[in-house]
């Protein structure tokens, strides 16, 4: 009896450990005229689900924030949010306002090597440079993963990266033939 319960155990846990996994989250910053671009990738295992992936600028060197008005906060051009690959992800299209620092992207499902990228301006807030990011500018921004199972944070790099790491997940799995 207890070989019985210590197999059956033993392909319970088997059963859970095949089945999750982890969405690791590679995010870019370019910096180009007249649009800069944010590139969000998904380099884990599984699917990223009921996610929310915030950018938050207001660490940053920089003190950046998004131009999107022609009367605002921002510095000579301006370029509201475009979505430009990965639309699908989206659970819902965020809404960004001029001299906002922060952004929610709301995801349904990011599938593993699936990207998310998008267009917007961002200017930076100490005079420096204004209308031209540098890495070292967005560096100390941070994205955080927000699900089911918490939150996870990263920092970007003075190189405008940043890699959100062991996002639990579950892997899709094949239905059972038995």
């Amino acid at each position: 009896m207890f070989r019985v319960l210590n197999s059956a155990f033993a392909a319970f846990v088997f059963s859970l450990l095949a089945t999750m996994g982890h969405a690791d989250l590679s995010v870019r910053f370019v910096e180009g005229a007249p649009k800069d671009r944010f590139e969000i990738k998904n380099v884990g295992a599984c699917a990223l689900t009921a996610s929310t992936i915030q950018l938050d600028l207001s660490t940053s060197r920089g003190a950046l924030i998004f131009d999107v008005s022609n009367s605002g906060a921002g510095v000579e051009v301006f370029q509201p949010f475009e979505v430009v690959s990965g639309q699908d992800a989206f659970a819902e299209m965020p809404s960004v306002v001029d001299g906002q620092n922060a952004v929610d992207l709301k995801i349904s499902k990011l599938n593993p090597g699936a990207n998310i990228a998008f267009t917007i301006d961002v200017d930076d807030t100490l005079g420096a440079r204004e209308i031209t990011v540098t890495g070292s500018e967005i560096a100390g921004a941070t994205v955080t993963q927000i699900g089911t199972d918490g939150r996870t944070t990263a920092q970007f790099d003075s190189q405008a990266r940043a890699q959100v790491a062991d996002i639990s997940c579950e892997r899709d799995m094949p239905p059972s033939t038995h």
